[in-house]
């Protein structure tokens, strides 16, 4: 009994001699494991990243216009009398000094020979004085005539010349009233429809309208700018109306047409309001467009974009780089070490899907476009290469 006793302690020391080394081995593998995962380095965040542009860059403002033509002329009647005759198709195309309409002419064709036979009249009583004269004269270099009798041929002579010259007026303003018997265009354009009938009495104190005219070949483009364009605009020395020579660009206009295709002629500014509406804060501007084809109606509303400034050689970046804040504008830039630097910038005028960037970047520098959203200063990131 004592030998089969020792036997089985024997075994038991074994046993446990044996766990023991299985629970040391665990645990080495526990703490092997563990101080590997340690030394494991942690993934970098993955970035794409851009070099800052430097480009010249137009700058553009988008406004609401309206089409006005160049002249619109109202057609009168400056005599009164019937409308007998209308020369021209309406809505067509007419020239200057082409004859419209023609007011009933009798009565100043009367007038014109009344002041033409009186004329006529004084002439020759201007002749007769001037004989007159001429034998008295003479007449009193001899002493036959007096001093009175020559006088008077003179007086007779000098009024006789102007009754002469008031019947030359009379002629002239019946003749001028005869004229106006037939209306005619005073600018060459599209006319508009007859605005009354044939037999109608016209003229007088209404001045009666009787057709409109619209020269449309080029056409005037109005639209409003803010206060706030406008000192943009003086802060780069643009003073929009006025040309200057020494810039290399002009503030052209290009308007879009209702189909929303770009109108394939550009305007140049001519004209800006000297003063600020102070109801709505901006100041009316005006542009002059080109129309051969008579594209562009009057009356019509249309986009109009303006060429703003030109920034030569600027630094853009990606609007998508850019994270606003309270503080400003900041965007990441990769240093060379491939760590990333928080960088605040001064923003200027956005184009396209770009902005530009007036201070803060130098161009060629590599900023984060995408990924930065994980990113603090001073971290190490990896490129991605799509």
């Amino acid at each position: 009994m004592k030998k089969i006793f020792s036997s089985d302690e024997s075994r038991n020391k074994k046993m446990r001699f044996v766990s023991a080394l299985v629970l040391i081995a665990v645990i080495i593998g526990i703490f092997y494991f563990l101080t590997r995962e340690k030394e494991k380095p942690a993934d970098l965040p993955i970035v794409s990243v851009l070099p800052a542009q430097q480009e010249n860059v137009e700058i553009y403002g988008e406004y609401v216009g309206r089409i006005k033509a160049q002249q619109f002329v109202e057609v009168r009647a400056r005599v009164e009398g019937f409308l007998e005759q209308m020369l021209f198709e309406e809505g067509t195309h007419v020239k200057k000094n082409q004859v419209l309409f023609i007011i009933n002419q009798d009565q100043y064709a009367a007038k014109v020979d009344k002041a033409r036979a009186q004329l006529k009249k004084d002439e020759a009583q201007a002749r007769k004085a001037e004989r007159d004269l001429e034998r008295i004269r003479p007449l009193h270099e001899q002493n036959a005539v007096s001093q009175l009798d020559l006088d008077n041929a003179i007086a007779a002579y000098e009024m006789a010349l102007a009754a002469v010259n008031m019947s030359k007026a009379d002629l002239d303003q019946a003749e001028q009233e005869l004229g106006y018997t037939m209306v005619t265009s005073p600018i060459s354009g599209q006319i508009s429809e007859r605005y009354v009938d044939l037999g109608t009495l016209v003229g007088g104190s209404g001045k009666s309208l009787l057709a409109t005219i619209v020269k449309s070949d080029t056409v005037s483009v109005d639209f409003s700018m803010t206060a706030l364009d406008y000192l943009k605009s003086k802060e780069r020395n643009v003073t929009f109306g006025q040309k200057d020579s020494t810039r290399s660009w002009q503030p052209n206009v290009t308007i879009t047409l209702p189909d929303n295709s770009i109108y394939p002629y550009k305007g140049l500014v001519d004209f800006a309001e000297p003063q600020v509406d102070p109801r709505t804060g901006t100041f009316s501007v005006r542009a002059e467009m080109p129309n051969p084809q008579l594209v562009l109606l009057p009356g019509q509303f249309t986009k109009v974009k303006l060429l703003l400034d030109v920034r030569p050689n600027a630094t853009v970046v990606p609007q998508k780089s850019l994270i606003l804040e309270k503080g400003g504008a900041f965007i990441y830039v990769m240093r060379k070490d491939s760590t990333v630097e928080k960088r605040f910038i001064e923003i200027g005028p956005e184009f396209g899907n770009n902005t530009v960037v007036e201070r803060g970047l130098v161009p060629g520098e590599n900023i984060v476009v995408e990924g930065y959203h994980k990113l603090t200063p001073g971290m190490k990131v990896k490129v991605s290469n799509n």
